[in-house]
């Protein structure tokens, strides 16, 4: 278990660092900013893909989607995040 929350936290550091080197500009996420947005990244190019390869919204099966799905479902997240301006530090006037 403890292996498994260790390469989540990496793999979570690395996706999250590509989606923010991929949208230009700066972001106002920290390192752990960064994990959480690898981490739901994963997690949201999982579910695309599990929309498109099986046209279903099935919540209790996990489809791993590997890195290049996570980083869209991150760069989605993360271009979300700027759209709303919910990213910390940033507020809509």
């Amino acid at each position: 278990m403890v292996v498994f929350i260790i390469v989540l936290l990496i793999v979570g550091l690395i996706v999250g660092a590509i989606a923010r080197l991929l949208m230009p500009g700066r972001d106002s996420l920290g390192i752990f900013g960064t994990i959480v947005l690898g981490i739901a990244g994963s997690f949201v190019g999982g579910f695309l893909q599990n929309l498109v390869e099986y046209h279903s919204a099935s919540v209790h099966s996990f489809h791993p989607v590997g890195l290049i799905g996570s980083v869209i479902g991150a760069w989605v997240l993360l271009l979300l995040l700027r759209l709303t301006g919910l990213e910390r530090g940033r507020r809509r006037y």
